[in-house]
């Protein structure tokens, strides 16, 4: 393993492997200095794969079997149950990763949204979700708890990872009233900011799906936003009139 990466880790998953990896220990330069894992970033490919190949190699899989998906903010689930399905994946649109296959490590990519890494170790049943605030809404926490039902998942525990968080998190009206619509009492999970603005509280929100799914979950406790040395953040990079920005991985493997 390479000795300066740092993964964070939440006894909620034991005895699942699993991590959320910070941006420490990576190969990249520039905006993206440290671990960046995103292909879609202007990055240079090779590097990317290099800092890929390093966190393959902490979860103690083959470059190739570290698994990510084209996300687009939906709430479509990819489900692997073959190791065929390997080279593929990478092409699949969706926004969350669900198995039960050992030796396969299964990740989502983020720079601000919720990365939620989901597992039922009795059930050998695992999942990674990227949850921003557009599919969380549209339901991809669900679809992918019910995707690991399928599978055979029945007492399902989550962390969601290093993300945004309320004081960090300024939207406009129409983007609360977006949460009103779908739910009055959503309202709770907004604040006045100092510009007069509303803050949304994305890990609460998360929480609250993962909760009222019936799932045992809890928050890391991690700002991505507010913590430049560790985390890679899409709106800090924004603020700051950069011209991109690094993206981060989760990952849990059985």
């Amino acid at each position: 393993m390479h000795t300066t990466l740092e993964i964070l880790t939440h006894p909620l998953l034991d005895p699942v492997r699993h991590g959320f990896f910070t941006r420490r220990g990576g190969a990249s330069s520039g905006l993206f200095a440290g671990l960046n894992c995103g292909f879609g970033s202007s990055d240079q490919g090779e590097i990317v794969a290099i800092n890929r190949a390093r966190v393959a190699e902490a979860m103690g899989v083959a470059p190739a079997a570290l698994l990510t998906v084209h996300q687009t903010h939906s709430a479509e689930v990819a489900v692997v149950t073959d190791a065929a399905q390997l080279p593929e994946i990478g092409k699949t649109r969706a926004d969350a990763i669900v198995t039960d296959q050992p030796g396969i490590a299964i990740a989502v990519l983020t720079a601000d949204c919720q990365p939620i890494l989901l597992a039922d170790p009795q059930a050998g049943v695992i999942g990674a979700v990227h949850a921003g605030w557009k599919g969380a809404l549209a339901g991809v926490i669900e679809a992918a708890l019910g995707a690991m039902a399928d599978l055979g998942a029945r007492r399902i525990r989550a962390v969601i990872g290093p993300t945004i968080s309320q004081r960090a998190y300024e939207v406009s009206p129409e983007f609360m009233d977006e949460f009103l619509s779908d739910d009055p009492g959503h309202h709770r999970f907004f604040a006045g900011g100092p510009n007069g603005r509303p803050m949304f509280d994305l890990p609460s929100y998360g929480l609250m799906r993962l909760r009222e799914a019936g799932t045992d979950a809890e928050w890391i406790g991690r700002c991505t936003y507010t913590d430049p040395e560790r985390f890679f953040s899409y709106r800090r990079s924004t603020h700051l009139h950069e011209v991109d920005y690094g993206r981060l991985i989760s990952v849990i493997r059985l």
